[in-house]
Order: structure tokens, then sequence, then C-alpha cells
């Protein structure tokens, strides 16, 4: 069995609380769909993997949700999250409500 990494060599991450303003109910593939879509046209497939994004939580009644991303990617994912104009071909914005370093403090702002 492998030792596991020390905390300094172990990756940083932070937690973008982020929500979904649009007239629909978009689920959460079609949500990460747009982000993912955004993120590879904005900085391509090498920009899109350096990011280790990934979605924690959403949830379609609050339109609310939580994205791990890699703690220097978080501006690269702000950005193309604040590109979005719509999921589903239908007009949504998704804003970004706070960043936080620690999986909990995210929930309970969530």
């Amino acid at each position: 069995m492998p030792k596991p990494l020390k905390p300094t060599l172990r990756e940083r991450n932070r937690y973008i609380v982020f929500e979904v303003i649009s007239d629909s109910k978009p689920d959460r593939k079609s949500v990460v769909d747009a982000v993912w879509g955004s993120l590879l046209r904005l900085h391509g497939e090498l920009g899109a993997s350096r990011t280790s994004m990934w979605v924690m939580d959403y949830d379609p009644e609050k339109k609310r949700g939580i994205l791990k991303v890699n703690h220097s990617s978080v501006d690269v994912l702000k950005s193309s999250m604040a590109v979005v104009k719509e999921i589903r071909r239908q007009k949504a914005i998704i804003n970004t409500v706070k960043t936080s370093g620690t999986l909990r403090k995210a929930r309970e702002i969530l």
C-alpha cells in the first residue's frame, strides 16, 4: 500500500459556491456540461484539465451548487462560469456566490 502524500505535497483545493439564474430549473448534468463547454472553449483541453474541476453538490430546487477546483485555477473557472449565457438552450447566468477553503464552510453557505 503506498504511503499517503505529505500535506505540503498534496494539491490544495478551493470550493466555489455558485447559483444559476434562469427561468427553468436545470439539472446537474446540464449545468456541468455548460461549465465544461465554456471552460474548453476559453482555455482548451489542457487548461480545463489543470483545473481539476469537480461538482460536489448541486440542488436543482435552489439552483445552487458547489464546485471543487485546484487553488491556482479559481480565476480560470470563475471566468469560464461568467461566460455561460445559456443552459440547454434556455437563457441562464451562473454567478459565483463565495469561494471557500473548506467544504464544510461551503455547505453552510449553500
